[in-house]
């Protein structure tokens, strides 16, 4: 498989330093290690850190900016973040109001966060976290807790990210934080497998006609494996999940993402939110704001996910504000 690398062990390094090198205006790297922080991120405010696994960019190290992280902390591929590195992230940026971590929901990354926050105890440092658990097809409702963490992270960072810039104590950012997770869910399907550096082999295999409902993004087994669909049918299959799953009714106001997983195109990710929005306008559901992008993905993996976000007048307020880094910007809607 051919990939433009150097050495397979130096990847997340090499990555990370022509990110930072690139964009310097607006970051600088937590000197040896794996993470970097804002340079214009403002004082005296809870500090928002995330970070995962690398391989899914641009999450995490894409969504780091204005209005949103102040700082990220990068695994390697598909691995998560060490404790002392969190624990180095997160002192970097700690402005005495406390620390919210925000990660998808991974047995690694649980682990790891919750180790860091050990350690932060030590330094005195207030500290909250917020898993991502919207991936609706990786368990019951009854197990939530046990959901993968998936493209819904943009939106729970785009709502704490303007929460924490509000200057909201560290309790209030968590709550809203954790309403914006609890009022978000996401399904995706695979088309084709994912790579990893290094490895000659794809992360799973998938037959040339086949195609998977609820695959993980890391290839984790889904719901379903069928045979390829017109994209009306596939997104009818995903919207009918989404729609039982959050009940949705008449006049739910919703910021739709459609994410591509890697290797799928921008014409193939319209086509698909073409039908999904055929759906919305039957069901007379209000699309406050929508986006169509790769967020959140696995190497070249083929395929798409979509999430819904359902707004009230509270979470609307925090998604409105404006936002910028390199891979995600907003503006202001009026």
């Amino acid at each position: 498989m051919k990939k433009i690398l150097n050495r397979d062990s130096n990847v997340v390094e090499e990555m990370l330093s022509g990110y930072v090198k690139a964009y310097n205006r607006y970051y600088e790297q937590i000197p040896g290690h794996n993470a970097f922080m804002y340079k214009g991120r403002r004082k005296n405010k809870v500090a928002l850190v995330i970070g995962g696994g690398s391989g899914h960019e641009p999450l995490f190290s894409g969504f780091a900016g204005r209005g949103l992280a102040d700082a990220v902390a990068c695994g390697n591929i598909f691995a998560s973040p060490n404790p002392q590195l969190i624990l180095e992230t997160a002192k970097a940026v700690h402005e005495e109001k406390g620390v919210l971590f925000i990660y998808g929901c991974y047995s690694g990354d649980n682990l790891n966060f919750d180790m860091a926050e050990e350690l932060c105890e030590f330094d005195d440092i207030k500290t909250a976290h917020v898993r991502v658990w919207d991936d609706c097809a990786s368990a019951p409702k009854e197990r939530i807790e046990d959901r993968r963490g998936i493209a819904g992270d943009i939106y729970v960072i785009k709502v704490a990210g303007a929460a924490c810039d509000a200057g909201l104590e560290l309790e209030e950012v968590l709550r809203i934080t954790e309403k914006a997770r609890d009022n978000i869910n996401t399904i995706g399907l695979a088309t084709s497998p994912g790579s990893i550096p290094g490895l000659d082999k794809p992360t799973f295999e998938l037959g040339e006609n086949e195609i998977e409902f609820g695959m993980g993004l890391h290839g984790e087994q889904g719901i379903e494996r069928t045979t390829m669909k017109p994209a009306s049918e596939l997104v009818d299959r995903m919207y009918r999940e989404l729609k039982a799953e959050m009940d949705i009714k008449e006049n739910d106001e919703v910021a739709i993402l459609v994410n591509g997983l890697g290797s799928t195109t921008l014409l193939e990710l319209n086509i698909v939110y073409n039908e999904l929005a055929k759906h919305l306008e039957k069901d007379k559901v209000v699309v406050h704001d929508s986006e169509i992008k790769n967020f959140c993905t696995c190497q070249e993996m083929g395929g798409f996910s979509i999430t819904i976000l359902k707004l009230d007048d509270e979470l609307k307020k925090y998604y409105d504000t404006e936002c910028f880094s390199p891979y995600y910007a907003r503006e202001e809607i009026r």
